[in-house]
């Protein structure tokens, strides 16, 4: 009878340490990444940043390297990234798809970046964006995944879990 009664006390302890255990894994905060964690170690990327342009012929623009590599060991991990937001899909309070890009004007004002410095984000119940010009930072699962668009071709894509406004 007693080795019985151990063994519930056991099998109790071992459960409510899965418990404590698992809660402990999901509560774990979102590795931070920046811009130049996309980009394998080792490669060299030219950089298309150039001042923003309202004039130009914007359908003349084309993506640079579109082969540029990824980071393969990245997906599927949680993980947060700050950047800009280029609409893609909602209404006038909320937008539910979006390109996250390093810099302010990219895919609008001057060409885009390669795809391993764009992150296509789809967000499920949509997020208000106050203004374009203001940095977010979005947290969420990524992808290594290939998106492609009317503006830009991605290499990464995000369920995003959550967005906030960037904070240095």
């Amino acid at each position: 009878m007693q080795l019985n009664a151990r063994t519930h006390v056991f099998y109790f302890i071992a459960c409510i340490t899965a418990m404590i255990l698992s809660g402990a894994a999901k509560a774990a905060p979102p590795k931070e990444l920046f811009w130049e964690d996309l980009i394998p170690k080792g490669h060299v990327q030219i950089s298309n940043q150039d001042a923003a342009s309202h004039e130009g012929a914007e359908q003349n623009w084309i993506q640079p390297d579109l082969d540029a590599p990824v980071v393969k060991e990245l997906d599927g991990q949680l993980v947060s990234l700050p950047g800009f937001v280029v609409p893609l899909e909602g209404d006038s309070e909320v937008i539910t798809e979006f390109l996250l890009v390093p810099y302010f004007g990219a895919c609008i004002h001057v060409p885009p970046p390669p795809p391993n410095q764009i992150v296509h984000v789809k967000i499920k119940n949509g997020v208000p964006i106050e203004s374009l010009y203001d940095a977010i930072t979005v947290s969420g699962i990524i992808k290594v995944s290939t998106w492609k668009g009317d503006i830009a071709q991605t290499g990464y894509m995000m369920e995003a879990k959550g967005v906030a406004p960037f904070e240095l």
